[in-house]
């Protein structure tokens, strides 16, 4: 019972960093913040799970009473509403630090609340490119699609904890600065595959090898940029493997 309990509360705790409406209090009791989020991490992409149903059944909701393309921006806003921005965030502040040179502006301009214009631009190549995906799809591909791109996206957040190093020393990735072992990153990264596996086929293993291709290409360039990552560059590449793993499905499953 003791271990069903904590595996309850990490999972409980990472549910709560990513999703920023209230949870019920009886649950918010139960999370575990004690361990640090970096134990919740192998949860991940349970998470990612959670989260594509509850936007996928909007899609589902929306695509029966509009047209596809207006049903796929709310679902994508739904998903936006869902974590408050978080990763978009992320993503906004990491365009807007590759405009700089030096390492200590990139990080600067990283903690600045404002988002500039690259990083405008890249909410909108975020947002636009997810939404025409989804748009292509019919009503029950599209649902498979949001599941697998949100578990997959937030598991490969792992990529950074296990191979790279915190850049600050105050922040949001502060919560999981402390890293995670091979075993909970291969745990996050299995479970994520399974459930692209299971939702996707052969699909769904591009869908994850590109999610996480594109993960590990935006924590590359952030490693040579500024030596590790930061909360923003989480952001940023659960944005990323998000997109990739939407592109790839709608490339091979558009009606």
């Amino acid at each position: 019972m003791d271990k069903v309990q904590r595996m309850t509360g990490r999972f409980l705790a990472a549910l709560q960093f990513f999703v920023a409406l209230p949870m019920p209090a009886a649950l918010v009791r139960r999370a575990d913040h004690d361990a640090g989020l970096n134990r919740a991490v192998p949860y991940f992409p349970l998470v990612g799970l959670v989260i594509g149903i509850c936007v996928a059944f909007l899609w589902v909701v929306a695509a029966s009473l509009t047209p596809a393309m207006v049903a796929a921006g709310l679902a994508i806003a739904a998903g936006v509403i869902l974590t408050g921005g978080l990763h978009e965030d992320g993503l906004a502040d990491c365009a807007d630090g590759l405009g700089a040179r030096e390492r200590e502006k990139v990080l600067e301009i990283m903690r600045d609340s404002r988002t500039g214009s690259y990083g405008a631009a890249a909410i909108v190549f975020s947002i636009g490119l997810r939404w025409a995906a989804l748009a292509t799809l019919l009503t029950g591909a599209g649902v498979l699609a949001l599941v697998i791109a949100h578990a997959v996206s937030r598991a490969a957040i792992a990529i950074a904890l296990r191979f790279s190093t915190y850049a600050r020393r105050e922040g949001t990735g502060s919560l999981v600065a402390d890293g995670i072992s091979t075993e909970q990153g291969l745990v996050a990264a299995g479970i994520a595959l399974s459930i692209a596996i299971l939702l996707g086929g052969v699909a769904g293993i591009l869908a994850w090898l590109a999610g996480f291709a594109a993960a590990a290409i935006v924590l590359i360039i952030m490693e040579r940029r500024i030596g590790g990552y930061t909360g923003d560059v989480l952001g940023a590449m659960q944005q990323l493997a998000e997109i990739a793993a939407m592109v790839t499905l709608a490339a091979l499953w558009s009606s």
